[in-house]
């Protein structure tokens, strides 16, 4: 059987055994007119006034867009927030790009990003996470840390957030208020946010969000400075838009979440030997760091001591800003990894990512086919392949002819679980 993996812009076809189990959810269908429907959710949005409405022409206004490793689509959602505020001078609006710890983009992505009127016609800028000049103290946190966001955003007349919900390794669901924290935060802030007891918690998962402190803590922050306005969408494999969700912060992601949950979350009867994921092709693939949530996806269904592949392009390197690649230069293994990350004397930024891997890597082998060189995925303490169908074949030596292969062709895009037994006598 043949089964396309998103990879890059161009997508990975390999070729599979019969039995291999396919998960993805049914492709749904892009909106017919999604520009129509854009304008109606700002229109009649949910919980809100009509964007219009809420805002005066002498408002200073700032748009929060995510960064170029994410497929939302700004090129479509910015242009038609600012002519639905054609009220609104084009020098009063600023677009604040939400890197996180990401590096800045070049005019030449924004251009790709946002459409070359908005970058010729509406001032752009990058979150400077160690910029404290660029940040405003707004605060403490209750878990524990002093509260910075850009000075930009936070003295705005008007704050709108755009973003695209999918779930999230350890928020449970992106979009909404992640795109300001950490979107737009200071590295102090980011730091507790994804420390090693956050992102170590086990309700700090997949599609989880009633008791998830990753997303209390962005939730807690966005209160703090609350974006007057959300315009978030879901997206299928084309990453074209099935649905829009506008208006009130949290009544509008929360609906978009469930949206997400229905469509994105797929139950598998049983964990399978071999694990083969995507990375939901570009912009998600573009570097090693973000990958490793295509491995946390399948590390959901593969069996302890089973075997991840992942198809990851890394057109972008590891990437090189950032720590992420340094952090494994402390450790030899990925149980040494996790003992140094939790040992509370041990702060680096990056950690997280590194964490997240570790836990994969403990309970499963990882390989990775990218166009990473050997020597850099090895450096990660990962395993390269070149022929996936090839890596497949060698590891029947290893669980035998009946060997269970599980197929994640869109990534992250698919968040696949299994419903865990437990014995009814020790559970009481």
């Amino acid at each position: 059987m043949e089964s396309t993996l998103l990879y890059g812009k161009e997508g990975l076809t390999l070729h599979l055994p019969d039995s291999a189990f396919i998960v993805e959810p049914n492709n749904l269908p892009g909106l017919e007119n999604d520009e129509q429907a854009l304008m109606e959710a700002l229109r009649h949005p949910i919980g809100t006034p009509p964007l219009k409405e809420m805002v005066k022409a002498s408002d200073k206004v700032a748009i929060v867009i995510s960064d170029i490793t994410r497929p939302t689509p700004n090129d479509k959602l910015v242009p038609l927030l600012i002519r639905e505020l054609e009220h609104v001078p084009l020098e009063n609006f600023v677009i604040i790009n939400g890197t996180g710890t990401h590096r800045d983009q070049t005019r030449e992505e924004f251009v790709q990003m946002l459409g070359e009127w908005v970058v010729d016609n509406v001032r752009i800028i990058n979150n400077q996470c160690h910029d404290k000049d660029s940040l405003v103290n707004l605060g403490r946190s209750q878990f524990g840390c002093d509260v910075y966001l850009n000075k930009e955003y936070a003295e705005a007349d008007f704050r709108i957030v755009t973003g695209f919900i999918e779930p999230h390794f350890f928020a449970g669901f992106s979009g909404g208020p992640k795109g300001i924290m950490p979107g737009i935060a200071g590295i102090e802030t980011i730091m507790t946010f994804h420390n090693a007891r956050m992102i170590g918690d086990p309700r700090s998962t997949w599609g989880n969000m009633e008791d998830n402190p990753v997303q209390e803590m962005t939730r807690e922050i966005n209160r703090m400075c609350k974006p007057h306005f959300m315009l978030n969408v879901t997206l299928n494999r084309e990453k074209e838009i099935t649905n829009v969700f506008a208006g009130e912060l949290y009544e509008a992601h929360d609906q978009g979440c469930a949206f997400a949950k229905e469509h994105a979350m797929i139950q598998c009867e049983e964990r399978f030997d071999v694990v083969i994921t995507s990375n939901s092709g570009y912009p998600l693939d573009q570097n090693l760091y973000q990958a490793v949530k295509g491995m946390s996806a399948a590390h959901k269904i593969v069996k302890e001591g089973g075997t991840i592949i992942i198809a990851s392009e890394c057109s972008d390197g590891l990437p090189d800003h950032g720590n992420y690649s340094k952090i494994f230069q402390f450790a030899q293994t990925p149980q040494a990894l996790l003992d140094l990350i939790n040992d509370p004397e041990f702060k680096m930024f990056d950690q997280w990512q590194v964490q997240k891997q570790a836990v994969t890597q403990v309970w499963a082998d990882v390989y990775v086919y990218s166009k990473l060189s050997d020597e850099q995925v090895k450096g990660a303490i990962l395993k390269p392949t070149h022929d996936i169908e090839e890596t497949l074949e060698e590891l029947k030596e290893k669980y035998g002819q009946d060997m269970t292969v599980a197929v994640l062709p869109l990534g992250p895009l698919t968040i696949p679980y299994v419903e865990e037994r437990r014995d009814p006598i020790a559970a009481g």
